[in-house]
């Protein structure tokens, strides 16, 4: 008897080993989680400072600048439509300032040709909301036609209302 007492005595682990490697895995643990933060982090931080630069660079050449027209539309419809006039303001999203003072220069013939396309429209639909989007979409080519025309490129990426009243 007095032997199995003995052997099941050393077949216990003394809690002291067992805590021993307890911690010895834990810091294991910690210090391989840190070194490979640290890989980690270096590897995306110079992977973000490319990306910075591309993406700066990319802004100073697609700046977007809004270009409003200095005067609002004003057409009047046919005799017979139930609406009478219009008064359009429009604002032009725009890709670099160098395509703005192109608008500027050519601000009469992008009115001439906004008015005789605002002047060709049904009147009732242009109270809808589908027919206001058809009408920006025209805008929107028209105005890219006159860029293209006068300075060789078109970079308008939008028109906006900024005010739409019909009487």
């Amino acid at each position: 008897m007095a032997e199995l007492e003995q052997e099941g005595g050393e077949g216990k682990k003394s809690p002291k080993k067992l805590i021993i490697i307890i911690v010895a895995a834990v810091i294991l643990l910690a210090v391989g989680g840190g070194v490979t933060f640290f890989l980690m982090k270096g590897d995306s931080s110079k992977g973000e400072k490319v990306e910075h630069v591309d993406e700066d660079e990319a802004a100073a050449h697609a700046e977007k600048l809004y270009f409003e027209m200095s005067k609002p539309i004003v057409v009047d419809f046919p005799k017979g439509a139930t609406v009478k006039h219009g008064r359009i303001t429009v604002s032009i999203l725009v890709e670099g300032a160098e395509t703005i003072e192109v608008l500027k220069k050519n601000e009469p013939m992008m009115r001439n040709n906004l008015l005789m396309l605002i002047g060709a429209q049904d009147p009732a639909n242009l109270n809808t909301r589908e027919g206001k989007e058809m009408l920006a979409k025209a805008m929107l080519d028209d105005v890219t036609a006159v860029l293209i025309k006068m300075a060789g490129k078109g970079q308008v990426k939008e028109i906006f209302f900024t005010s739409f009243v019909m009487q």
